[in-house]
């Protein structure tokens, strides 16, 4: 018990001097009868919009335009402020506006369309809120609306939609998965909650699944290097979850069936929202929770799932607390738990579904079950200077994972990750040549993961099977040589950050860098970043930018999943002296806008290119050396690769009647020699065993998400996601003996529609949905079958033609 205490000292320290540093800040909202009102409406329309947010900027006050579009803020400070109002979808607007004691001001906007979200609020680019036209780096932007017209109801499904990243599942058992940006593996990604690196090793194995569409406001995508100030492991890129906070009283329950090919197999998602707001806009909760149920897919009728069963609650809540006008103290937490289970035998417990002797089959079984008890949560507190040109902003957050699995054996993995931060930014109205932010920041990142087998009885049995005579020593040395040891990694990392920014509407110029000091390592690593953005007109941005990263030589997520091969269980090992990897990335965009009338047009060209050194390249599975029934991967330094190609990404809409968007990557990722994939010998030639491809990296892939709304309560969707042909291994000689394949699999197109009718009572918008995933069902058809297959021979979409129905009540 002691022992679970000392993990949330951490947590308990950050969340004590975040309490602390709020009540220095506190004071009482005093009765100043400073007041704006007003309302918004739609330019070309002139009807009144509800729901705007209107705020004061350098400040923590802000409301929404009510029902009939109108806003009232009360008792403000006295003093020069700029009020905005902006909203997804309208062009943002501010303007200066001087409070007074007693004084009322009326401030009325009329706000035009923007569907191609030019003016939204990013914070990924410099951690600092800013404009997307004015990022120095290009942030991509998810939002809840994408989420629902393409019926996402988690992150995994919802980030496809975006150019230059794919989720990609990797094994046949469990439906692992992992996001792949610009072609790197999901290991490159740094995955972010509310701009805090909080989302471990551990979680990161099932998370995409894991966050629930319902708990996200928007999802932010940094593509490349250029967010290295949010750790030295986003070389790939960044993705930011911005969770949910409360604006407004509100609620929203809705519930989704879908089912698989017209087969028994359905998947269930509930969803439950509630936001409250105190009158005064004082305090705020924002509560949400989650229920899915997910029946096992069998693709191809050999009593073996493609899919695996899963069962899925989260629970959440969001709050805020403004202790004065220029000070809120804000609360996060979730709580997650999950059941997955994907093989055979689904009614009985894994360890007799295995057993042939024991099934009712008289064949081997093959089962791989995990339960995961997920509680995050996290405390920033922030703070405004009354002149507007300080922001300081401190943070704690914590997570905390339990998982008992079985993969042939029982095992637990316990994770606790505690992240103590803090920030600093200060507005220079002119640094040497133009007006500039200077952001700086520490953070302590602590982690401590611990892995064990459980089932003594599994290797008793195993340690038997080598030799039945065995008692004594001789039997406790066979079981020790059958039980995996133990994984026990403590990371803690050091790090400090620092950046200016140099920025105007027209040009913008970023030097920054990161210092790390990871545990595991004897050195310190500065990783810096540049970027140059470039505005000749209004409507196109130039954008250039450097970043330089490491990864440490420590655990992955991978190393936490484990997969069979011929039914045997595939371990990962990292090699003795083990260097950390360095990466040096490029990226450089045009982004284009502009209006015909009432038609709004995006263009986007982008290229990157991405060097590794000492990239961290797993051998092919190979015998475990000390005779065990496990094969090994081993993790080695490779040669060097690259990764290097462009995108192109193009929005069109019309009002807010029509909108397309779609997004097409060409890329290569090589490596400088060829490495090995497979370690069959008898068949294979040394040079039929390597490649110089970055295996299952497609080198063409896109997206395309369409929209019609032709009456105010009706609409159409659209979407399709293409995945062009890639080399994905085969380990046959393991399965049944014949040569490892190195396959060119085909290419895929899904295609899906939606269909919404909202209906409308008095506060109340009940809507009705249904629609087909995946129409053509483009799927994998050559699965491996039974309990000696190849769990990673797994490529494509990752679900097949899906038919879906809902309902949601909105209020």
């Amino acid at each position: 018990m002691l022992e679970v205490h000392e993990k949330y000292i951490f947590f308990v320290v950050g969340a004590v001097c975040l309490l602390l540093s709020s009540t220095v800040y506190a004071e009482d909202l005093k009765s100043t009868d400073a007041n704006i009102v007003g309302h918004v409406i739609e330019k070309s329309t002139r009807e009144h919009l509800p729901y705007m947010t209107v705020s004061l900027k350098g400040t923590t006050i802000g409301t929404m335009t009510d029902a009939t579009g109108h806003y009232f803020l009360k008792n403000l400070p006295e003093g020069e402020f700029t009020l905005s109002v902006s909203a997804v979808g309208y062009k943002s607007q501010e303007r200066k506006v001087v409070l007074k004691r007693g004084k009322t001001l009326e401030e009325n906007f009329e706000l035009e369309e923007d569907m191609v979200a030019l003016d939204g609020v990013v914070v990924t680019a410099n951690r600092s809120e800013t404009a997307r036209r004015l990022a120095p780096t290009l942030v991509k932007v998810v939002t809840p609306k994408l989420f629902e017209q393409t019926n996402s109801h988690t992150l995994s499904q919802g980030l496809v939609f975006q150019p230059g990243v794919r989720v990609e599942t990797d094994c046949q058992n469990c439906g692992y998965s992992q996001v792949r940006i610009n072609g790197l593996d999901g290991k490159y990604t740094q995955i972010l909650i509310d701009s805090r690196p909080i989302f471990s090793s551990l979680a990161g194995v099932y998370g995409l699944e894991q966050i629930p569409a319902n708990m996200i406001e928007r999802v932010e995508v940094v593509r490349g290097g250029g967010s290295a100030l949010f750790g030295s492991s986003a070389i790939a890129g960044t993705v930011n979850i911005i969770t949910k906070e409360p604006v407004r009283n509100s609620g929203s329950f809705s519930h989704t069936i879908s089912n698989f090919d017209g087969s028994g197999s359905f998947d269930n998602n509930t969803a439950l929202n509630l936001s409250l707001v105190s009158s005064d806009n004082k305090m705020g909760a924002y509560v949400y929770g989650q229920n899915r149920h997910r029946s096992a897919w069998d693709s191809n009728g050999d009593g073996f799932s493609e899919l695996p069963k899963l069962k899925n609650q989260t629970i959440g809540l969001n709050a805020y607390y403004r202790t004065s006008a220029y000070s809120k103290l804000s609360l996060e937490y979730h709580h997650m738990e999950e059941f997955r289970r994907g093989g055979s035998g689904f009614s009985l417990p894994p360890h007799i579904a295995e057993d042939a002797d024991l099934n009712g089959t008289g064949a081997p079984g093959l089962v791989e079950q995990l339960k995961h008890s997920i509680n995050t949560g996290g405390l920033k507190f922030t703070a405004f200077s009354k002149d507007q040109k300080h922001t300081f902003s401190t943070y704690a957050s914590a997570q905390h994972i339990v998982r008992d699995s079985y993969y042939s054996a029982y095992g637990m993995t316990t994770d606790f990750t505690g992240v103590l931060g803090a920030q600093y930014i200060y507005h220079f109205d002119k640094c040497l040549f133009m007006p500039a932010d200077l952001t700086g920041g520490i953070e302590f990142n602590h982690d401590k993961l611990h892995d064990k087998a459980t089932d003594a009885q599994k290797y008793r049995d195993a340690a038997l099977a080598e030799d039945p005579a065995a008692t004594g020593d001789r039997l406790q040395q066979l079981i020790e040589k059958h039980t995996p040891d133990p994984l026990h990694q403590v990371v803690n990392i050091a790090s400090a950050y620092a950046q200016n920014e140099w920025k105007n509407e027209q040009w913008s110029f970023l030097i920054g860098g990161r210092v790390d000091k990871n545990s595991i390592m004897d050195k310190t690593v500065f990783s810096p970043r540049a970027n140059i953005r470039y505005n000749p007109t209004q409507d196109v941005n130039i954008r250039f930018s450097y970043a330089e990263g490491f990864r440490a030589p420590q655990a992955f997520d991978e190393d936490l999943h484990i997969s069979n091969v011929g039914g045997k269980l595939v371990s990962i090992v990292r090699a003795k002296g083990l260097k950390e990897e360095r990466s040096r990335s490029l990226n450089a965009s045009v982004d284009w806008y502009h209006y015909f009338g009432d038609f709004q047009a995006n263009l986007l060209v982008e290229g990157f290119y991405t060097k590794l050194s000492d990239p961290f390249v797993l051998t092919p599975p190979v015998k475990a050396p000390d005779g065990s029934a496990y094969l090994i991967q081993t993790r080695i330094n490779g040669s060097g690769a690259k990764v290097y190609g462009g995108t192109l990404e193009g929005k069109i809409a019309y009002k807010d009647k029509v909108q397309l968007q779609a997004g097409l990557t060409l890329q290569r990722s090589i490596y400088d020699s060829p490495e090995e994939w497979s370690a069959d010998e008898e068949h294979l030639s040394e040079k039929e065993r390597s490649s110089n491809k970055i295996l299952r990296t497609p080198n063409v892939y896109g997206y395309f998400t369409a929209t019609c709304t032709p009456v105010k309560a009706f609409s159409i969707a659209l979407n399709g996601n293409y995945t062009g042909r890639m080399y994905v291994p085969h380990l046959l000689s393991e399965v049944n003996g014949e040569a490892d394949v190195l396959v060119k699999s085909p290419d895929f197109f899904e295609f899906g529609a939606k269909m919404a009718y909202d209906i409308d009572f008095q506060g109340f918008c009940l809507q009705l949905n249904a629609g087909v995933q995946n129409i053509f069902n483009s799927y994998q058809k050559d699965f491996d079958k039974g309990a000696s297959r190849d769990s990673g021979y797994i490529y494509g979409p990752g679900a097949p033609r899906s038919y879906f129905a809902g309902v949601k009540l909105s209020f």
